[in-house]
C-alpha cells in the first residue's frame, strides 16, 4: 500500500483525515506544540482502515498529524507530565469560531479526554512517515442502540 499524504483546508478535508487518523495510538511524549511556529503535532501509530474489512490480518503505519495557524493548545483528561501514558485517538472534528475562517480543532480521544486547539483556519497535514506492520487486532467500537 502507498503512504498517505493528505491536506485540509476545509471541514470536509478535515472528516477524510479523520477518518485515516481514527483509532491511532499515541503516547502523550508524541504531543508537541511549536508555539513560535503556530504548529501543533502529534506522532501516531495509525489503523490502516483503506486496507479493507475482511482480512485476517491487518496494518498500522506511523503518522504524523500536523495543525498549523495553532494559537493555543488546551487539553482535558490528559496528564502532559506522563510521558508514557498511551491514548487512542477518535475523531478530529472543528467547531467555527464567531469570525471565519478560525475556530477549534478538536482531538476527541477515549476516556473522554480532549485537546482542543484554538486556529485562525484550517489548515492541516496528514502524512505516512514510515513503512506498516502487522496486527492481528482490528479496533471495534460498541454500536450505540
Amino acid at each position: 500500500m502507498d503512504s498517505l499524504k493528505l491536506i485540509a483546508l476545509d471541514e470536509t478535508d478535515l472528516a477524510v483525515i479523520s477518518a485515516c487518523f481514527q483509532d491511532a495510538v499515541f503516547k502523550t511524549g508524541d504531543i508537541a506544540f511549536l508555539g513560535k511556529d503556530k504548529t501543533f503535532t502529534l506522532e501516531g501509530n495509525r489503523f490502516v482502515w483503506e486496507e479493507g474489512k475482511d482480512r485476517k490480518t491487518f496494518e498500522r503505519r506511523r503518522s504524523v498529524l500536523a495543525v498549523k495557524q495553532v494559537q493555543t493548545v488546551r487539553s482535558r483528561g490528559i496528564d502532559l507530565k506522563d510521558a508514557g501514558t498511551v491514548h487512542s485517538l477518535l475523531a478530529v472534528t472543528f467547531a467555527a469560531g464567531e469570525e471565519a475562517p478560525a475556530g477549534a480543532i478538536e482531538l476527541i480521544l477515549s476516556g473522554d479526554a480532549v485537546i482542543r486547539l484554538d486556529v485562525d483556519c484550517i489548515e492541516v497535514q496528514f502524512a505516512d512517515i514510515g513503512g506498516g506492520w502487522e496486527t492481528k487486532f482490528k479496533p471495534r467500537h460498541p454500536v450505540a442502540s
